[in-house]
C-alpha cells in the first residue's frame, strides 16, 4: 500500500509540472505561429471561442477559464469528452494496443465494421489517439465514405501512452468551465455575447489544387465554406464581438477579407506528403480589431 500511494505522489507531482498541451498532432497546428496568435487574443473577454479547436494548441496555450470549444470531426471532439470524463478507462483501452502493423490495420479497420458506431465512446478514442500516434506523418485523413485511410508508420517507439500529457489536459478541461461541442461551426456560436472573443482555425484554403490531399472529415471544407466563414465573420462584427481568423495566405482568401485588418506570419509546416515541399508557409492572420 505504501509504494502504491507513494507512486500516486510522484504522479501528481509530476502533473502538476505538466502544462496542458496538445495530445494529437493535427494537420495545420499552431505551435509554429502560437506567439503571434496570442498577442492579438485580448485577456480582457468573458468567454474564449474556438469554433475550429483541431488539436487544442491555441486553447491549451492561452488556459481561457471560460471556454466554448468545438469541431465537426466528431472523432476527435470525442477524445475531448472522453480525456475530460474516462481518463483512466481511456489509458487501459491504450494499453491493449501494440505498435506493430497487424495492430494497426486491424484498429484502423473498425470503422469498416457495421458494429463501429456502437462501439464505446472509450475504445473509439483511443483509437484515434493511437492510430494518430502510429500512422505515417500523423496524418488524420479520411475519404469519402469517411474511413480513416492514412498508413502505417512504421515508427520505432511511438508514444501513443503519455499518462502525463492526458492527466493535464482531463486537469485543465475539468478545473475550468470548458464546454466541448460537435456541431457546424456557426451553431457553435449561438450563444455568443458582445465581450466574448472568437478564435477561427479553419481548414486551410489549399496554395494549389493538389495541395488539399488531407480531408478531416469526409464533408470537406470547399471555397462555398470560406465564404460561409467570411459571412459569419461579419455577423460577428456587425455585433461587435472581437475575432481573430487563421488561414494560408492565398490570393481568394486575402480578397475575401480585404476589409479586415490582415498580418502576415510564417509557419513551418510539416505534414506533407512531398519532404522537399516541407519548410516556412506564408500564412494570414485576419481580425476586426
Amino acid at each position: 500500500m505504501y509504494t502504491l500511494n507513494l507512486f500516486s505522489n510522484q504522479f501528481e507531482e509530476a502533473t502538476a509540472n505538466y502544462p496542458p498541451q496538445p495530445f494529437l498532432k493535427w494537420p495545420g497546428g499552431k505551435r509554429q505561429i502560437i506567439k503571434e496568435i496570442k498577442r492579438f487574443i485580448p485577456s480582457d473577454i468573458d468567454t474564449y471561442y474556438e469554433p475550429f479547436v483541431g488539436g487544442g494548441a491555441v486553447l491549451f496555450e492561452v488556459q481561457p477559464k471560460k471556454a466554448v470549444i468545438n469541431d465537426y470531426n466528431y472523432e476527435l471532439i470525442n477524445v475531448y469528452k472522453v480525456i475530460k470524463n474516462n481518463l483512466e478507462e481511456l489509458i487501459e483501452q491504450l494499453k491493449t494496443y501494440e505498435n506493430t502493423e497487424e495492430c494497426f490495420y486491424r484498429v484502423r479497420a473498425m470503422d469498416r465494421s457495421e458494429n463501429f458506431s456502437t462501439l464505446s465512446a472509450v475504445v473509439r478514442a483511443a483509437r484515434t489517439i493511437f492510430l494518430n500516434k502510429t500512422c505515417y506523418n500523423g496524418l488524420f485523413r479520411v475519404n469519402s465514405k469517411g474511413y480513416f485511410n492514412a498508413p502505417f508508420g512504421r515508427y520505432k517507439n511511438p508514444k501513443f501512452i503519455n499518462k502525463f500529457q492526458l492527466k493535464a489536459v482531463s486537469e485543465y478541461l475539468n478545473s475550468n468551465e470548458i464546454t466541448i461541442l460537435n456541431l457546424d461551426f456557426a451553431e457553435s456560436l449561438k450563444s455568443l455575447n458582445a465581450n466574448d472573443f472568437v478564435y477561427f482555425d479553419p481548414p486551410y484554403d489549399p496554395v494549389s489544387e493538389i495541395a488539399s490531399f488531407t480531408e478531416y472529415t469526409s464533408k470537406g471544407f470547399n471555397k462555398s465554406e470560406q465564404i460561409r466563414l467570411k459571412e459569419t465573420c461579419d455577423l460577428l462584427n456587425s455585433n461587435g464581438v472581437k475575432f481573430l481568423l487563421s488561414n494560408s495566405a492565398t490570393k481568394f482568401i486575402k480578397d475575401l477579407y480585404k476589409e479586415y485588418t490582415i498580418e502576415i506570419v510564417y509557419a513551418n509546416r510539416s505534414i506533407n506528403s512531398n519532404g522537399k515541399k516541407r519548410g516556412k508557409i506564408e500564412e494570414i492572420l485576419v481580425m476586426n480589431f
